[in-house]
């Protein structure tokens, strides 16, 4: 083990993957792994995930999906891309402008493309007033060979609200868009809307394909709801020392805590180089032994301090520290804490943090 580590379960990853492929149904299982698979690691996530029910993936950067399209041989679509970039071959695109539409339409590469529209996130896509425009500008490209168009995709806002009318909102608004293209004379065959919230929660919206993120790493996206899903990343480090100090002595920079008595801190090696924030201390307790302590003092570019107490339990140098995940505080309640989202703090781990994998259950590696 390195002295500061996330470790990648796989096992977890291929139940999740096989427990969104079964939630799917009939539709397609797109799996998402674009920022290197949620920070898990796209070179060893893309097999497993494909052996356990992915269809396709899909990725944001142009360079994300040369990367993944060497792993697999199923569809990778990018959906974040400047009309003056290369395209590699055989990569399947987003367009959501007129600009990038008609650079495609005058390269020579007759790529695969999915219609991003606007249903109500604002966020990029053609708005509502473009679709006859592009609907039937891409027909004709499409009729000339210069584009194949396999389908409409478009994002939800708000599905890990389950009720919120706007989701339902958004649905119809894609299916009034479906019924558009094709009456522009366009087969869009492959249509996608729902995340992993929407996956989970609006079997209604599901279309040929879903394409879930966040859930393949093991966390539900909608508050309160339990699908049995496995968290598979860990964010373990070792303790690299374990120091006395006494009775009103100040830890680390600025004086900002001193020890209510007499004991024991304990060094762990990961600071805001590795991608422990600042603004976690308040919030933060790491796991030793199953039992947590508090993080005190400012948290340093590459080591923060634990209080341990009288140290009744024996923690020292060598011991393993669980910063978030199994077998410590999960990345959702951390998320909770410090007043973000588990996507972030999964993708938090970065700088010294060595990837280590747990490897699935009958492998030969």
């Amino acid at each position: 083990m390195h002295i500061l580590s996330a470790r990648i379960d796989l096992n977890a990853i291929a139940r999740n993957t096989a427990a969104l492929k079964r939630r799917a149904g009939s539709a397609e299982l797109v799996c998402v792994v674009k920022a290197d698979a949620y920070n898990h690691g796209v070179e060893r996530c893309v097999p497993v995930m494909e052996a356990h029910g992915a269809d396709a993936f899909g990725v944001a950067t142009l360079a994300e999906a040369r990367q993944v399209r060497a792993l697999t041989n199923k569809p990778v679509i990018a959906w974040l891309w400047s009309p003056t970039e290369e395209v590699p071959e055989g990569v399947e695109l987003a367009v959501p402008t007129f600009e990038h539409l008609r650079m495609l339409i005058d390269a020579p590469l007759s790529p695969t493309i999915y219609l991003k529209l606007d249903t109500g996130m604002h966020r990029s896509g053609f708005d509502e007033e473009q679709w006859g425009e592009v609907f039937a500008e891409a027909a004709a490209a499409e009729a000339a060979g210069k584009v194949r168009v396999a389908g409409l995709m478009s994002h939800l806002s708000h599905a890990d609200a389950p009720g919120e009318p706007y989701t339902s909102t958004q649905g119809e608004r894609f299916r009034a868009a479906i019924a558009r293209a094709r009456a522009a004379g366009l087969n869009p065959v492959r249509n996608h809307l729902a995340n992993s919230a929407g996956t989970w929660s609006r079997p209604d919206l599901h279309f040929e394909q879903v394409r879930p993120g966040i859930s393949l790493y093991g966390f539900d996206p909608v508050p309160g709801e339990d699908h049995g899903l496995a968290q598979a990343m860990s964010w373990v480090a070792t303790v690299l020392a374990v120091k006395r100090v006494g009775e009103g002595d100040p830890v680390s920079y600025g004086l900002t805590w001193r020890a209510p008595a007499a004991g024991y801190t304990a060094l762990v090696p990961a600071g805001y180089a590795d991608g422990v924030s600042r603004a976690w201390q308040p919030h933060l307790e790491v796991t030793l032994g199953r039992r947590r302590y508090p993080v005190v003092g400012r948290v340093c570019m590459d080591q923060m301090v634990v209080w341990l107490g009288a140290n009744e339990h024996g923690v020292r140098a060598g011991d393993e520290a669980v910063i978030f995940g199994p077998g410590g505080v999960s990345a959702t309640e951390l998320a909770r804490r410090v007043g973000t989202i588990d996507y972030e703090i999964v993708c938090a781990p970065k700088g010294r943090t060595r990837r280590e994998y747990i490897e699935l259950e009958g492998s030969a590696q």
